[in-house]
């Protein structure tokens, strides 16, 4: 794997925590705001399948389509 694409790896998973430090952060508070964490679960969610697709050499479409992009990844995962 090229040095180019383990980078945009790592910086898709690294939004991907930086996400989920927001949501800890935000659901732990006095007064928890749980819109804005549950936002940004489903942020994490979309950034970790779109890490996966780089590794597997597909092109990341601009989307939020969680469901579409789980689709998409899973073509490049062997039946159980």
């Amino acid at each position: 794997m090229n040095t180019a694409k383990q980078q945009l790896i790592q910086s898709w998973i690294d939004k991907a925590s930086h996400d989920l430090g927001a949501v800890r952060i935000l659901a732990a508070s006095a007064e928890p705001v749980l819109d804005v964490a549950i936002y940004h679960c489903q942020q994490a969610a979309e950034k970790a399948v779109k890490a996966f697709l780089v590794f597997c050499d597909e092109d990341v479409i601009e989307t939020h389509d969680i469901p579409l992009l789980i689709e998409i990844a899973t073509e490049h995962v062997p039946p159980a």
